[in-house]
């Protein structure tokens, strides 16, 4: 080698060994954090906890681009929501500023949810609560499905509009009841009497699923399609044992078998269920998971704040949950990633 260009070399080396270096000293919490609340965020911070925390910001009311970087204006929006949750101004997030947004973000999103729906009820099951028209919920879904078991043909959507008032009366008038459109007592007796298929649940429902699409039952539950490859029917018997599970921010995420789970822990319990994935993803992990576009079987929905997907023609999402993840309605796509598990 010439003697010239031996410095030039030996200068490279250097600059090479002290990138690999710097790499090395990263600071682990930079490189490892995920999960909002893992390490107190500052101006300046990078990451995926930052995006979470800036969508958590847009979603609490405090409209932040969601960009991953903990710039000017995501600090001038943490005070501002530290101002108004009475919490030292500081602008760092902070375990008590991450705890506030989570609780704050869950009361808004539940009073936006009451807000859309007046008429929706605690209730679970047909006879709990006096059904009448304007009302929604899992039991007005259960009267539905009564109706059409004993003979009067009613749309499963869970909302008690004209058309089941009208059914309703028909039902009660060819029974020898007051027709007043009003489910009492007596008319869920009569109703379960009639309507009744194999045992005296709820679920009770023998019979098939289409060929190719999944069937939706009163109870919240799917039924796989009879044509379904394994893999698919084992997603959709994991999404039935937390079908009604409750909305827990973080749930699942921790362990397979938790109390309740949030959106990105519903999913991928569900697909853990068909062997789809064997570890659990949050949202924006399930933007790169599988492949690109809309599956045959299933197709996935994701960005920085959600998750859900869509199973043989069934919807299994959080949002709008009532109680069942499974929902026959579909939603916009637009704003998502839409990725599918390879082969399905």
């Amino acid at each position: 080698m010439s003697p010239v260009f031996a410095p030039v070399r030996r200068r490279l080396h250097l600059a090479i060994w002290i990138a690999l270096l710097a790499a090395a000293l990263a600071p682990a919490s930079v490189l490892a954090a995920q999960h909002l609340g893992d390490r107190a965020l500052h101006e300046g911070d990078r990451g995926h906890d930052v995006r979470v925390l800036q969508d958590f910001l847009t979603r609490a009311g405090y409209a932040t681009p969601i960009a991953g970087v903990f710039g000017p204006q995501t600090l001038r929006n943490v005070k501002r929501f530290q101002r108004a949750q009475h919490l030292g101004v500081d602008g760092v997030v902070g375990a008590g500023t991450a705890k506030a947004l989570r609780i704050a973000t869950a009361r808004r999103a539940a009073a936006k949810q009451r807000a859309a729906d007046p008429g929706a009820g605690p209730s679970q099951h047909m006879g709990d609560r006096t059904l009448r028209k304007g009302m929604r919920g899992h039991d007005v879904r259960v009267l539905q499905d009564y109706l059409t078991r004993a003979g009067i043909a009613t749309p499963v959507d869970g909302v008690f509009g004209p058309g089941t008032k009208a059914n309703v009366k028909r039902f009660q008038r060819a029974n020898g009841l007051t027709a007043d459109g009003i489910v009492g007592p007596s008319t869920v007796q009569i109703l379960r009497r009639i309507g009744e298929v194999g045992s005296a649940g709820d679920s009770g429902d023998a019979s098939p699923a289409p060929i190719g699409h999944a069937r939706l039952r009163a109870d919240g539950t799917a039924v796989a399609p009879a044509d379904a490859p394994a893999a698919i029917k084992g997603v959709i018997a994991a999404g039935n044992r937390i079908a009604t599970k409750p909305y827990v921010y973080g749930g699942g995420h921790g362990t397979w078998n938790d109390n309740g789970y949030d959106c990105s822990g519903s999913v991928s319990y569900a697909l853990h269920g068909g062997s789809l994935i064997n570890t659990q993803l949050d949202s924006t992990g399930f933007e790169s998971y599988g492949s690109r576009g809309r599956g045959r079987w299933i197709t996935i929905y994701a960005n920085a704040g959600h998750a859900y997907m869509v199973v043989a023609g069934l919807r299994f999402d959080t949002s709008g949950a009532s109680p069942s993840r499974w929902q026959s309605d579909m939603r916009s796509g637009d704003g998502y990633v839409v990725r599918h598990p390879s082969g399905l």
